[in-house]
């Protein structure tokens, strides 16, 4: 009997160290994979933004100079909207605002809209949609040049009335087979440049947020 209890508390003990080594590989392989993954999050990132904002364009940390901003009239949306900040040498060069076209065909499409600080664009990428391939999709720079119709586009070129679809009449291509959502877009991208004069200034001086605060929201 006291062998048969000396074995089963033996076993119960081999057991527990075995969970206990087993929970600490788990909890160093998870930190570890949490690093690579945001290390990857952040290079891929980076490599957005700078489509848009060249290297040479900036010396500031581009992806911690960032803000979150709340607009649903001009910005799309009613959640938080991250803004970053582009300067040289302490001066303001741009912003990158991912703002929203809430009324896509298909549902809301995700935005990166590029403004210089002289209010100029320097370009837009949709970097989430739900478009139908082949017609809508074409708003995805990798399936299209559409995009690129927004290059150096201002509030003033074209005006109001040249910012919609050349079926509204504004000056900007819609896809055969689908207009709704070219005009989303265009119209999304309208209200930000529209945002951004609006609120410059304080897009620009307001202090950074902590990368990981946002990343919990």
């Amino acid at each position: 009997m006291h062998t048969l209890m000396r074995q089963m508390l033996i076993s119960a003990a081999l057991l527990g160290l075995f969970a206990v080594l087993g929970t600490g590989m788990v909890a160093v392989t998870h930190e570890a994979t949490a690093e690579r993954i945001a290390a990857n999050h952040r290079a891929r990132l980076l490599r957005s933004l700078h489509l848009l904002v060249t290297p040479d364009m900036h010396d500031n940390d581009l992806i911690n100079d960032m803000i979150t901003v709340t607009d649903p009239e001009w910005l799309g949306t009613d959640k938080p909207v991250r803004v970053w900040r582009a300067r040289k040498q302490g001066k303001p060069v741009a912003v990158i605002i991912n703002s929203v076209a809430p009324d896509g065909y298909n549902g809301r499409i995700e935005l990166l809209v590029a403004i210089r600080a002289d209010g100029t664009l320097l370009g837009v990428r949709v970097v989430g949609h739900q478009e139908t391939p082949g017609l809508g999709d074409a708003i995805d720079a990798s399936k299209s040049d559409w995009v690129h119709e927004f290059d150096n586009r201002s509030l003033n070129n074209p005006d109001k009335k040249g910012w919609k679809v050349k079926r509204d009449g504004g000056v900007f291509d819609q896809f055969t087979g689908a207009t709704i959502t070219p005009r989303a877009v265009v119209k999304a991208v309208y209200k930000t440049l529209v945002y951004f004069e609006k609120h410059q200034d304080e897009l620009f001086q307001q202090p950074a947020r902590p990368v990981e605060a946002i990343q919990h929201e």
